[in-house]
């Protein structure tokens, strides 16, 4: 089993952060895919949140997501069938904390799969993390200018 735990400071408040990430059609803006909304939440939960499917599209792969849970504080998502990992599980915890006199948010991204066979857990542990990095980093830049717009 591969595990990545990645953190990072975002200047908003959770709400805002869990829509933005729950956004599927728009998170090519931070990841290095491209997303598209399959299946709408669930009746009763949260705007592209639990229930919903998304479809990742990458250069050498696409599959499909699905929401389990979404809240202001927890997105858990996972891939569905085993491919391109088997038994993947996200999870986006969002915690609320103050800088400088304003709510933003600690977010901490963690990933388990289970890598083919064929690919060392080592190398693909360092892929997947390079590329969430990026994404956090470019989520950072968003809520950063998104700071200064207001």
């Amino acid at each position: 089993m591969v595990s990545i735990n990645l953190k990072c400071t975002l200047f908003a408040p959770p709400e805002k952060v869990a829509a933005i990430l729950l956004e599927h059609a728009c998170l090519e803006r931070f990841f290095n895919a491209q997303f598209s909304q399959l299946k709408p939440h669930n009746k009763g939960e949260m705007k592209g949140g639990a229930g919903a499917i998304r479809q990742v599209k990458t250069p050498l792969v696409a599959f499909n997501e699905q929401i389990i849970h979404a809240s202001s504080n927890h997105i858990c998502y996972r891939i569905m069938g085993d491919k391109p990992v088997e038994n993947h599980q996200g999870d986006i915890y969002l915690t609320p904390i103050e800088y400088e006199g304003n709510t933003a948010t600690a977010l901490r991204y963690c990933i388990a799969f289970r890598p083919p066979w064929w690919m060392p857990d080592s190398l693909i542990k360092l892929l997947v993390k390079h590329d969430i990095s990026q994404a956090l980093k470019k989520l950072q830049h968003y809520f950063k200018r998104a700071q200064h717009d207001h």
